[in-house]
């Protein structure tokens, strides 16, 4: 008996495993073939290049790996991994059979009324159904899928907080070095403000130079506040990301021209895009969807399970596993669905919907990842040159400032010259830390447009 239920069990096994997925294939990316500015023809490419080794400050180094311990976002990404990783083991286990073991007894009367104790101990296989049309292969293969997706989703994460920990600390070291230029500034208006009101009170210039001086040192107060404001706002931002509170007096202790981060080549979008992790975890819905079709498809056709036991009787304990007692069933069923209002053909045309969308929204993803490295690539082509033509335009201020000091200390220029200098050469040194900023943010974003900030 036993060796008929084995057979019967095998033979259905190796009945089942038709699929009726489509068969998957990547979708050609819908970009061009190479990126639309030139990238660096050496070194490291930011997906194999730890984000360690990406940034040198210690003290940025220090703030990533707190932030990758601590950040809340992080962490809900891999708790979905785990909860992800469940439903996929519950879907999976839909493919084997329940087997279930039983033991009762029942008191009743006989027919001549004497009270009869029966004790009855089963084994058996509760309604399996045997995947002949690969439904339940195609809901596991689906829930894979939405697993590995939110394993990208998690990678992805990380690479997206990588580069937010760097940008609110680069935008720390420019905070703390526009906080020390405007100071300066200030000090050096206040002063002026003093002298001016010393030769108005002499008798040798203007209430009118007195009041545009102090307009000029009040901006600088101003702006002094601004940036305090400013920085508070940074430092609060980056408690956020790391996860914890940084201290108040957290000094970044750079400067956005002494900050130094590695250029990267871009590669060929059909190498570097899909190696990031959102287009991944697009892909992975895609290859869900695909797989949500073929579950829909074996709807259409005939669900056949197995029920299937073996137990044994007896009116007493000690005869419940002798010679005779024991038996077995074999149930198997079939489903045929013959009407059904249309259910299925309306579950296998949102199969299809879901899938045109999954891979409408892969080919998107696709298309930002390709315009976050062309930007960030026009960026490196044209920051450069931003920085490099600000520098010239302080270091002519600069000298225009000393000029013009020396015709005013000569009685050749007047007041109005002098601080018309001071506030064009503070104007300029600010435009330059904002440009050496905003290269140092562009390098950052290249960095993980192209991948690099997760391992």
């Amino acid at each position: 008996m036993n060796m008929k239920l084995s057979t019967a069990l095998a033979a259905a096994l190796l009945a089942a495993g038709c699929s009726m997925m489509p068969k998957y294939e990547r979708p050609e990316p819908p970009v061009p073939a190479n990126f639309p500015y030139p990238s660096a023809t050496s070194g490291t490419p930011a997906g194999e290049l730890h984000w360690d080794r990406f940034f040198a400050d210690a003290r940025l180094r220090g703030l990533l790996a707190r932030a990758l311990q601590n950040n809340r976002d992080l962490r809900v990404a891999v708790l979905n991994i785990a909860q992800a990783r469940a439903q996929y083991d519950i879907r999976n286990a839909d493919r084997f059979p329940t087997l279930g073991a039983s033991l009762g007894g029942q008191r009743a009367p006989n027919t001549q009324g004497d009270q009869v104790t029966t004790l009855q101990a089963n084994l058996g296989v509760s309604s399996w159904e045997i995947d002949f049309f690969g439904r339940i292969a195609s809901l596991s293969e689906a829930a894979l899928a939405q697993y590995l997706g939110t394993v990208e989703g998690r990678n992805a994460a990380q690479m997206a907080l990588v580069a937010s920990v760097a940008g609110s600390w680069l935008n720390l070291v420019a905070d703390e070095e526009l906080l020390a230029l405007t100071r300066q500034t200030l000090a050096s208006r206040e002063e002026s403000l003093r002298l001016m009101r010393m030769r108005f009170d002499a008798g040798a210039s203007s209430e009118l130079d007195v009041r545009l001086a102090q307009s000029l040192a009040e901006s600088a107060r101003a702006t002094l506040a601004q940036l305090q404001r400013q920085r508070a706002n940074d430092l609060n931002a980056l408690s956020l990301l790391v996860g914890e509170a940084v201290p108040v007096g957290f000094d970044a202790g750079n400067s956005t021209e002494a900050v130094r981060l590695p250029d990267v080549p871009a590669g060929l979008p059909s190498e570097v895009l899909v190696r990031r992790p959102d287009v991944r975890q697009a892909e992975q819905q895609l290859i869900a969807a695909n797989a949500n079709i073929g579950a829909a498809r074996a709807a259409f056709f005939p669900r056949i399970s197995l029920t299937a036991g073996i137990g044994t009787a007896s009116s007493d304990l000690s005869g419940l596993f002798s010679s005779g007692s024991w038996g077995y069933t074999v149930a198997p069923s079939l489903l045929q669905p013959i009407f059904d209002a249309g259910r299925n053909r309306a579950g296998l045309a949102s199969a299809q919907a879901g899938r045109d969308i999954a891979l409408a929204q892969y080919e998107r993803a696709i298309q930002q990842a390709f315009r976050d490295v062309s930007d960030a690539l026009a960026g490196r082509t044209t920051y450069a040159d931003q920085v490099a033509a600000q520098a010239r335009v302080v270091e002519a201020e600069e000298a225009r400032y000393r000029l013009v000091r020396l015709r005013y200390e000569n009685g050749i220029a007047n007041q109005l010259d002098l601080l018309d200098a001071q506030r064009s050469l503070f104007a300029a040194q600010q435009a330059l830390v904002q440009a050496r900023l905003g290269r140092l943010q562009n390098q950052v974003q290249l960095y993980r447009s192209l991948g690099g900030g997760w391992e």
